[in-house]
């Protein structure tokens, strides 16, 4: 990949959207991860509005500690960039105990996990409608379009996706290129949904690397008869999240009335 090409492009594909739909800048929540600070390093290098909003809702302490140097990094190089934390812990721990007793805490793990990235969309939004900015999203192509590793309507709620047709693997090439923090580049990735330490490889089951080769060979209509081993069981993994989450990667589906009951 020309690295330095792919950046540029990517930088003039934001400033000309945002000038396009007379937009003052960007807005984007910066978690500590390399998606999001290789996507609010992009968008700072246009020359725009950059606005950081940190949104921690009982987050572990490095993932803040992260997007807090991050975040000091990009100010201290581009002066186009601002930040904003918002401490959405309470907001989120109001919800939930407005929301009726469930007898196994367990059973709402997920839903709650859903529910801080879609409190995170909301505030998002609330600070691009207050300053005519747009939602940067920080997806990239295997989250996006391979395994639907996304909330939907929560990160995935955005206006629009700069790094989504770069693999993992690109994003840090990315990242490596514009010198993003070293402990960002050295953090495994996560989602950040759960208040404790598991990794996105942890909850799917394989790395990015894996996951990536995986969409590749289903790309080239390969089956799961044609692989044995590991090969066999990431491949398997890929096609279950890629079936289990197609809604979230295709259009929300209307029920169209025919013409003669109208």
């Amino acid at each position: 990949m020309q690295t330095e090409k792919v950046i540029a492009h990517i930088v003039e594909w934001l400033k000309d959207y945002a000038t396009n739909a007379k937009c003052n800048g960007f807005v984007i929540g910066v978690s500590g991860g390399i998606d999001s600070a290789v996507t609010s390093t992009l968008c700072a290098k246009t020359g725009l509005d950059l606005l950081c909003i940190e949104m921690p809702i009982h987050q572990g302490e490095n993932q803040v500690t992260r997007a807090d140097k991050h975040i000091n990094w990009l100010m201290e190089h581009f002066p186009n960039v601002k930040r904003q934390p918002v401490n959405l812990t309470p907001v989120f721990d109001s919800l939930v105990a407005s929301l009726p007793k469930v007898e196994n805490e367990e059973d709402r793990f997920m839903s709650l996990a859903n529910t801080r990235a879609r409190l995170r969309m909301t505030t998002l939004y609330y600070f691009a409608a207050l300053k005519g900015y747009l939602v940067a999203g920080t997806g990239n192509k295997v989250e996006d379009f391979g395994i639907g590793f996304y909330t939907k309507y929560g990160d995935g709620g955005v206006d629009l996706s700069p790094i989504a047709d770069l693999v993992k693997t690109e994003v840090y090439e990315l990242g490596k290129t514009m010198g993003v923090n070293q402990d960002i580049m050295d953090a495994p990735p996560t989602d950040g949904l759960w208040g404790d330490s598991r990794t996105d490889e942890d909850q799917i089951g394989a790395s990015y690397p894996e996951l990536e080769w995986a969409m590749d060979m289903a790309d080239q209509g390969k089956g799961s008869e044609d692989f044995s081993g590991r090969e066999k069981e990431v491949f398997d993994i890929y096609k279950r999240f890629n079936s289990a989450n197609k809604h979230k990667m295709i259009p929300i589906p209307i029920c169209e009335i025919p013409a003669h009951l109208k």
